[in-house]
């Protein structure tokens, strides 16, 4: 007899249950999306197909005002995050495996593995003493929080395509007398560029959608996109909201589709 190789999909149950769990996760979302096309203002009575509530989340001044806040926090964290994961990917990357090396990759990805709820509280009460002596209360604060948590996340692509990388590239540019500085410009930095724009996208989505540290750290009036829908959904959740939702999910999956098409392995 032909010996089968194991396969989980030939399991009794297995079609069921993976159904069940697609249903359970995207139903939800399919839902949102379809009730911004309502008519009406109700979020369970269909009352028919209608364009008009994403005019009028358009034409809300506090939405324009909390989603132009949101790109600019997202835009520069990412910009910022990316660009120290760099350093620490070629840092831990480009160089001989020594003692602590585990334990360097575990600080930097420490953002991931402790609780957000933690990290949150944490740059509160950091913040919080720092606000008390400068008195400063600006956007900084969200900025440079965003930034510290996206870090592992704009890190581990970059990482991962430096760790795809040959050598041999960047070993014969010093052999033929490049300078540190001119092999990474014109050898190293066009290689990873791919990695470099995976990550900056997958930082800009995490800043973007983020709520538990947004809440902790902002000062008043500093409302972002997410903490602004969570206040209006506390108070009542109308088409408009899913209009917003259904808009961010769209960038949301634009940029995703795109780290995507930078991160898979071409033949």
């Amino acid at each position: 007899m032909a010996r089968r190789d194991f396969s989980a999909s030939r399991l009794p149950g297995f079609a069921t249950i993976a159904i069940t769990v697609f249903v359970a996760l995207y139903a939800p979302i399919l839902m949102l999306v379809a009730y911004s096309f309502n008519a009406g203002d109700s979020i369970a009575i269909w009352e028919g197909f209608s364009l008009k509530w994403y005019p009028v989340a358009w034409n809300n001044a506090e939405v324009r005002e909390v989603t132009l806040r949101s790109l600019t926090i997202a835009a520069t964290a990412s910009l910022l995050s990316t660009t120290v994961a760099t350093m620490a990917a070629l840092g831990t990357t480009r160089r001989r495996q020594t003692r602590g090396q585990t334990f360097i990759y575990l600080l930097i990805n420490q953002p991931l593995m402790v609780p957000e709820i933690v990290t949150a509280v944490a740059l509160l009460i950091f913040f919080a003493s720092i606000k008390v002596a400068t008195g400063y209360q600006g956007l900084g604060y969200l900025i440079a929080a965003h930034t510290a948590f996206c870090i592992p996340f704009a890190y581990l692509p970059i990482r991962a395509r430096l760790e795809g990388m040959d050598l041999t590239l960047e070993i014969a540019a010093g052999d033929l007398y490049a300078s540190s500085w001119q092999t990474f410009r014109h050898v190293t930095l066009p290689l990873l560029a791919p990695g470099i724009g995976a990550g900056m996208m997958l930082a800009f989505v995490t800043s973007l959608d983020d709520v538990v540290i947004t809440l902790f750290v902002k000062s008043a009036g500093q409302d972002t996109l997410p903490t602004y829908m969570l206040g209006q959904i506390r108070r009542s959740v109308s088409a408009e909201v899913n209009a917003i939702s259904t808009l961010l999910l769209l960038l949301t999956v634009i940029l995703l589709t795109a780290f995507f098409l930078l991160t898979r392995k071409r033949d």
